[in-house]
């Protein structure tokens, strides 16, 4: 293939059910079939320490496998029993309950293996995912946080059910750094997203890894940040689209991105009111300040429909990314020629 005719690259940074709602839909654009038009990178975070992802770290010292799972599993084929035997949650079992099967495997290779990173590219092959699937860093890390009444937490689990706003958060140790299939990846790209996901603990965190920032600033790929549907309890309450991003630059440096994705379209009257007992309401697109911050607003409708809970569609947001890579492709080429 030549270089023309390569695929687009798509680096994906996050975590949790907004990425793997983009890998999802990417993933149509990725298989054989399709030419395929996309080749996937996904980095993804590694400070989960809630629920099974928590207990396996506790008790093996290995890196939290859940995020990373879903991953795999929104890439790999659907319906196989394999993808569907990742995803099985023990309901019961002393030691077991609360256990996601694909966690306990990846624990298992990563014991074997002593490797984190290979057994996720072990897993990868045995699901047969298209794309790749790289931790933000091989470090066992931690997320901490000051928030703005001053106190300090530590935990991503603690941090998400903080009553008071988070001012900062940063990841100790300090000096955690990617590995290099990452920062290759992000060299080559035609586009990195972040998000969608929740923004302190799941888009933010891989921003403090050290060097990836950099990389990012460095690369001549399109960036763009997809922006939540909906605020978020413990992390983004009453936050405008504006204020996502200026959480992303105090902790990054600003001007790392080109554009900024958000939904236009209005959430159902049933879907509001379910959402108003806790007092959360749509992040408003307030697109004169995005415009201020030196960001392009693209408007969608990102919305899936006849959904329990707000959620991206990932058909939505995999079509949005597709555009942009299609421009970064074309301003590298551009760049290639006058060089």
């Amino acid at each position: 293939m030549s270089a023309r005719e390569r695929p687009l690259r798509i680096v994906s940074i996050g975590g949790g059910t907004g990425l793997s709602a983009l890998l999802q839909g990417l993933k149509k654009y990725a298989k054989p079939e399709a030419g395929p038009i996309a080749d996937i990178t996904a980095i993804v975070t590694v400070s989960d320490d809630g629920g099974s992802s928590g207990r396996l770290r506790r008790d093996f010292e290995v890196l939290p496998p859940g995020d990373i799972r879903n991953c795999m599993v929104a890439l790999s084929e659907d319906a196989t029993l394999l993808s569907r035997l990742f995803q099985y949650r023990f309901q019961d079992g002393r030691g077991l309950k609360g256990h996601s099967f694909g966690n306990l495997f990846l624990t298992a290779l990563t014991r074997i293996t002593g490797d984190f990173h290979l057994a996720v590219k072990v897993s990868s092959e045995v699901l047969r995912i298209v794309g790749s699937i790289y931790p933000a860093t091989a470090k066992n890390i931690v997320l901490e946080a000051t928030l703005e009444n001053g106190k300090q937490v530590t935990g991503e689990s603690k941090i998400t059910r903080s009553r008071s706003p988070i001012r900062k958060i940063r990841l100790r140790p300090k000096d955690c750094s990617p590995l290099p299939e990452t920062l290759k990846a992000i060299a080559e790209a035609d586009l990195i997203t972040l998000g969608p996901g929740s923004l302190f603990t799941s888009v933010i965190p891989n921003l403090l890894v050290a060097g990836i920032p950099d990389a990012i600033r460095q690369s001549g790929a399109t960036k763009a940040y997809f922006v939540n549907l909906m605020w978020q309890p413990g992390e983004t309450m009453n936050y405008k689209a504006s204020d996502h991003v200026r959480a992303i630059y105090e902790h990054a440096g600003a001007g790392l991105l080109d554009y900024v994705v958000v939904n236009t379209a209005p959430v159902g009257l049933s879907l509001r009111r379910k959402y108003a007992r806790q007092e959360v309401k749509p992040v408003e697109a307030d697109l004169e300040s995005l415009n201020g911050l030196g960001v392009e607003a693209v408007t969608a409708n990102l919305l899936q429909d006849e959904s329990p809970t707000v959620r991206h569609d990932p058909a939505a947001v995999a079509a949005v990314a597709i555009r942009l890579a299609s421009k970064g492709s074309r301003a590298r080429k551009s760049l290639w020629k006058r060089n």
